[in-house]
């Protein structure tokens, strides 16, 4: 067995392991729509005995009455901004240009999997352009070649999804654009 070989079965393992974990917290978000965070003293996250925790919003108080999403933290954090609930800070110094970009990428090298369209305007709300450009993404179209890999090792994508955007067990809210079918020519004699 090659390197490429093995790296390629060990992806589709964890990539059918991710499904199955879908499948099923998919199964129990359909049987309660109820939500639920555990308390900061109790996730394992936070320091219980840290004295400054009583200072921070539990998520239960924080979260809920924003957007649901089914999925990671429970929250649509892109309805979240559509509809006003929350207004995140775009810079820390008032001299700093804001730019949203509204231009959509469409990533057609994804295996056989449906292709990803990259929204930059949904980022661009939260994030300058200096956050991922030009040390995690060039930005000259196909100048950065990564694949689902790296995104699961926490690079490229992975830095943010998996950790504070939706998770990666949600694949088509990448995947979301079908593949033309294939039209093969019919011969003629």
């Amino acid at each position: 067995m090659s390197i490429k070989q093995g790296i390629f079965e060990q992806l589709f393992a964890l990539c059918a392991g991710l499904c199955i974990a879908h499948g099923t917290m998919a199964a129990e978000r359909v049987s309660s729509n109820v939500r639920y965070w555990l308390p900061l003293s109790q996730d394992e996250l936070h320091d219980p005995a840290m004295a400054s925790l009583k200072l921070l919003h539990n998520p239960n108080e924080a979260l809920s009455k924003l957007p649901h999403e089914g999925a990671g933290n429970q929250v649509d954090w892109v309805k979240a901004i559509e509809k006003g609930y929350i207004k995140p800070y775009s810079n820390i110094r008032s001299d700093t240009q804001v730019k949203i970009l509204n231009l959509d990428v469409l990533r057609r090298n994804t295996g056989e999997m449906d292709m990803v369209l990259f929204p930059h305007k949904q980022h661009t709300e939260w994030l300058a352009c200096s956050d991922c450009h030009e040390e995690l993404f060039k930005s000259q179209a196909g100048a950065t070649r990564f694949g689902m890999f790296d995104i699961l090792n926490g690079e490229y994508c992975g830095r943010c999804h998996g950790a504070v955007a939706f998770p990666l067990t949600e694949c088509k809210r990448c995947h979301s654009v079908p593949r033309p079918p294939l039209i093969i020519p019919s011969k003629t004699h």
